[in-house]
C-alpha cells in the first residue's frame, strides 16, 4: 500500500511543524502523496484555525512547495472545513474535509475534542445535565448536516465525540439512543457518496489506542456501500503514518480506497 495522507495540519493552524517540514518528513518516510488540510476559519473559536490572511499565505506557500518538490512527492492543497466555518470560497482547494468540532447550546459553542476529558465532563454537566447521550445526539445531528453546509470530499473523524471515551469510560456506546444517533447521521452522509476516514490522530495524541470510527460504525457504513480512506490527522511530523500498519487488518471487512485516485477524476 502506497503511503499517502490527506489530513495534515501545520503551523498555519494547530500543527507543530511547518508545511515544508511536513513535506520533508513525508519524503523521508517514503510517502508518494501528501495533502494539507488547514483548519478553516471559524469565528466562534479563532484559537486553533487559520485567519483570512493565514489562509492566503497557506495556499500560496503550498503551491510554491508543490513546485519545489514536484520530482519527489505529489502535494495537494485541502481544507478541513468545520460545520461552523466562515469560509465560503473553496475554489482554490483540491478537496475539503467535512468535520464537526463543536455543538451549540443557547448560543454557546462547546468543543467536542479540545482540552481534556475533565473539560468535556464539566461542559456536559453544565449544558447537558451530565448526559453524554444528549451531548452525543446533538453532535450527530450536526454531523448529519455536513452535506448541506460543506459538500465535503470526505468525512472527517465521524465519531469524534468518543475521543475521551476509550473503553466506554464516560458513556456506553451500546446504548440504543447512541446507536440510533450515529446511524441516522451515517445514513444521511452515505447519500453524499464520499468516503469516510479511518483516522488515527487520537492515537498519536495518546487519547485513544484505536482509530475512529469504532468497528461497529465502520461495518455499518460498509454494509450500506460506504468506503473509507486512511489518514493520520497529523499535527506532528513524527506521527505522519501513525497506526497505518495496523489499520488494514483491523478494518479488513471495510473498503479502503485510494483518495488520490478520486482527486484525479
Amino acid at each position: 500500500m502506497a503511503l499517502k495522507n490527506f489530513h495534515t495540519h501545520t503551523t498555519y493552524c494547530d500543527g507543530k511543524n511547518t508545511a515544508e517540514e511536513m513535506i520533508l518528513a513525508a519524503i523521508n518516510q517514503g510517502f508518494t502523496a501528501l495533502g494539507f488540510s488547514g483548519h478553516s476559519r471559524t469565528s466562534i473559536d479563532p484559537s486553533y484555525c487559520m485567519t483570512t490572511a493565514d489562509t492566503r499565505r497557506y495556499i500560496d506557500e503550498i503551491k510554491a512547495l508543490r513546485k519545489k518538490y514536484a520530482d519527489k512527492i505529489r502535494i495537494y492543497i485541502g481544507l478541513e472545513a468545520d460545520l461552523y466555518t466562515d469560509e465560503t470560497d473553496l475554489s482554490e482547494f483540491d478537496y475539503t474535509i467535512g468535520s464537526v468540532h463543536y455543538v451549540e447550546v443557547g448560543g454557546v459553542y462547546i468543543p467536542v475534542d479540545k482540552a481534556s476529558a475533565q473539560c468535556q465532563i464539566d461542559s456536559v454537566k453544565r449544558y447537558f445535565g451530565s448526559s453524554f447521550i444528549s451531548f452525543s445526539q446533538t453532535y450527530y445531528e450536526n454531523v448529519a448536516k455536513l452535506g448541506e453546509k460543506i459538500n465535503p470530499s470526505f468525512i472527517g473523524h465521524f465519531d469524534l465525540v468518543t475521543k475521551f471515551n476509550e473503553n466506554d469510560c464516560l458513556f456506553s456506546t451500546k446504548d440504543p439512543r447512541y446507536i440510533e444517533a450515529w446511524q441516522a447521521a451515517a445514513d444521511e452522509l452515505l447519500k453524499l457518496n464520499v468516503p469516510f476516514e479511518i483516522n488515527t490522530g487520537a492515537i498519536a495524541r495518546k487519547c485513544r489506542v484505536t482509530p475512529y470510527p469504532a468497528l461497529d460504525i465502520a461495518e455499518y457504513i460498509t454494509e450500506r456501500g460506504g468506503e473509507f480512506i486512511l489518514s493520520s490527522d497529523c499535527h506532528d511530523a513524527d506521527f505522519l503514518s501513525c497506526g497505518f500498519d495496523k489499520c488494514p487488518e483491523r478494518y479488513s471487512n471495510c473498503r479502503i480506497v485510494d483518495f488520490e485516485e478520486r482527486l484525479k477524476k
